[in-house]
């Protein structure tokens, strides 16, 4: 008799709620309705509603921009694309999750072609974005400022072309920029170098111009702006805050003037290679200063004069390329380095692999007056006293 009685009452609730959802406005919001031993529940609601379906919202963004990139992509001799089906997004290849949300993409090497498209800066949580060795091809979509957790972009060595990605210097919180190896051309803004990088890698591209007046005011580590057609003197900003900067690379360009005494500042860095430009002048006494220095490449330029004793003494230095310039002498200490020093192709009396004659009888930029530092002996910790520059 209990157990009719029961049934009676969820046949009558079950009749109830069937009825109100025959009236309901909102055909978003369907009535649930199970029936067991407790009784009768009842749940309605749009489930896109439902906090907990924030997650999967974000999915389909992300598997809507990858979807729009494949589309994107003309050739994929490698066939990475090919796991790029479904919506796990975090099981294409390629394509790193943290949760949910794509966190990494590293595609280097995959040789794929096409260009990139404005739909990945739906990817909000993307910190890394690697494409180095492809063949993409075109600009980068202005919709990338809005990659606000991107800390790395490396695009090197693809055929990206037109002036410079103005759009980087507006990801709010990248530190790692790469575009070494493409096609950019025109000037490089000044603005980049305010902006908080850990490395600027420009090397391999087509830039033109002088090279911006506040470079010295970088943060970054690394600066690699060498084979590129840059020209003008290297800024006397450079060094001027004494910057933690290690590695410096303007090799192959077509710099002139002489080389910062401010130089001098940069008391952390291990490479300094400016070969292949027309500097001229003589090497300023400040780059004794320089106590971590390991490479130092002055090669195929113009400068002259006697190379400092102070230079050739430097601890730390394990290449010292001198090399074809109108350098007329180096002093004792100099002929004490043993490893990694080439000063052929300059005026040095009994010297070997020097210049003819006829070529040293007029040395290049010989009026030129470069900023000298008239210190004796030089103190180091004392340069920037001398040194109220302006970028």
């Amino acid at each position: 008799m209990m157990m009719k009685k029961k049934k009676d009452s969820n046949f009558k609730l079950l009749s109830l709620f069937l009825f109100l959802g025959l009236i309901q406005t909102n055909g978003d919001d369907g009535i649930g309705v199970r029936i067991g031993d407790g009784g009768v529940w009842i749940g309605g609601g749009n489930p896109n509603s439902n906090p907990g379906s924030a997650p999967m919202q974000q999915t389909n963004a992300a598997y809507n921009a990858l979807q729009s990139w494949k589309s994107a992509i003309t050739e994929d001799p490698s066939g990475v694309l090919k796991t790029w089906v479904g919506e796990d997004v975090c099981s294409y290849r390629g394509i790193f999750c943290s949760g949910s949300s794509i966190t990494s993409i590293d595609l280097n090497k995959a040789n794929l072609k096409g260009t990139i498209v404005k739909d990945l800066s739906l990817l909000s949580d993307l910190t890394i974005l690697h494409l180095n060795s492809n063949r993409f091809f075109g600009q980068i979509p202005d919709s990338f400022k809005n990659l606000d957790s991107l800390q790395e972009l490396d695009l090197s060595n693809n055929r990206f072309s037109g002036s410079f990605p103005q759009v980087v210097i507006y990801i709010p919180n990248l530190v790692y920029l790469d575009l070494r190896f493409n096609n950019f051309t025109g000037s490089i803004p000044e603005n980049l170098f305010n902006k908080q990088l850990d490395a600027i890698l420009l090397n391999n591209n087509q830039f033109t111009g002088e090279i911006p007046g506040n470079l010295g005011y970088s943060t970054a580590s690394v600066i690699n702006l060498a084979n590129n057609r840059l020209s003008g003197e290297i800024p006397t900003s450079f060094g001027i805050t004494g910057s933690k900067l290690k590695e410096v690379l303007f090799l192959n360009n077509q710099l002139t003037g002489c080389i910062p005494e401010s130089i001098g500042l940069f008391s952390d860095i291990e490479v300094f290679d400016v070969s292949f430009n027309s500097l001229m002048g003589h090497v300023p006494d400040t780059i004794s200063c320089l106590s971590e220095i390991e490479v130092l490449n002055l090669a195929h330029n113009k400068l002259s004069g006697d190379l400092p004793d102070l230079v050739c003494s430097l601890s730390n230095l394990i290449n010292l390329t001198v090399s074809f310039n109108f350098f007329s002498g180096f002093s004792s200490e100099c002929s004490r380095v043993s490893v990694g020093f080439d000063f052929t192709g300059n005026c040095i009396p009994g010297k070997g692999y020097q210049r003819p004659q006829p070529d040293c009888s007029v040395i290049p930029g010989g009026a030129l007056s470069c900023l000298r530092i008239p210190a004796q002996p030089l103190t180091c910790a004392a340069i920037s006293v001398g040194l109220k520059v302006t970028p």
